[in-house]
């Protein structure tokens, strides 16, 4: 399987905790609901930390990555496409951290959650995606492939 989140389960879920409160609160269980609101998040919070040794069981494989090896300075413009409750995001982001501190790019972070205009316009149905120049890196891609894509991107020199 993919190491991506498709966006259409992302707002899944999200459906399932809006729908799980109004349940609650129709209902009149105001202690549940409270419990629900904030149970849920600190259930995706965990969920998101602990995601790297539970991948495997959950049919995702192994994470895993590959190291780049020197990196130049690249200066290039990068874009990152999240969403809240991926839990590959927070993985991609810091390899992309880190790649930033070795290559010099400068990383715009856009969460795309409550985003489905820009979703439309720049064709993505699933998180993360790094924008690198006219190449859109879809997935949990390694920081070897990463940094390969940023030294493509790279701006070209003015001339002088």
């Amino acid at each position: 399987m993919k190491q991506q989140c498709h966006i259409s389960m992302i707002y899944l879920t999200w459906a399932m905790y809006a729908g799980g409160l109004v349940y609650f609160g129709w209902r009149g269980r105001w202690v549940l609901a409270l419990v629900w609101l904030a149970g849920v998040p600190l259930f995706e919070w965990l969920y998101i930390r602990k995601f790297p040794s539970l991948s495997r069981s959950m049919g995702y494989g192994p994470i895993v990555d590959e190291g780049a090896g020197p990196a130049g300075n690249a200066p290039a413009n990068m874009v990152l496409y999240t969403a809240l409750g991926c839990p590959f995001c927070p993985l991609i982001e810091q390899r992309l951290e880190d790649l930033r501190k070795q290559m010099g790019f400068t990383l715009e972070k856009i969460n795309v959650t409550l985003r489905p205009d820009l979703l439309a316009a720049k064709g993505i149905r699933s998180v993360p995606v790094v924008e690198a120049g006219a190449r859109l890196l879809f997935g949990l891609v390694t920081t070897k492939e990463l940094a390969e894509a940023i030294a493509e991107a790279r701006e070209p020199i003015a001339k002088r």
